[in-house]
């Protein structure tokens, strides 16, 4: 199957007064990496699968490699990177740690992405 080829302008024409709003409007290089770096994070299909579990109920380690099958130690492996990305936090009770949802922006990210995909 060959790509279809990108369309571009017949005459090159800069639009100075387009150019002025962008560079206002456009964030500093650091919060561009930030969030560069943020959507990394969804990147990986088993963190998307934590955040569902989370969507649903406070749950430990545990409970999160039982209802994925998979190991306590690959499941807080990503909990670690959705925490240091503040996706999601964490809780003592007794001898468990319990996680959730860090507030509900990763809820609304994540209804978005699913709209998005499921566009036609």
């Amino acid at each position: 199957m060959a790509e279809k080829e990108t369309e571009c302008c017949e005459s090159y024409e800069v639009h100075e007064n387009l150019l002025k709003i962008v560079n206002k409007t456009m964030p500093e290089e650091t919060k561009l990496y930030d969030l560069a770096e943020l959507f990394k994070v969804f990147g990986d299909s088993t963190r998307i699968r934590i955040l569902f579990v989370l969507f649903e109920a406070e749950v430990c380690v545990c409970d999160l490699a039982q209802v994925l099958n998979m190991t306590q130690s690959a499941i807080s492996h990503q909990l670690r990177i959705l925490k240091q990305n503040k996706l999601v936090k964490s809780r003592r009770e007794g001898k468990s740690i319990f996680y959730s949802l860090a507030d509900e922006h990763v809820r609304t990210i994540i209804a978005q992405g699913c709209e998005h995909v499921e566009e036609e």
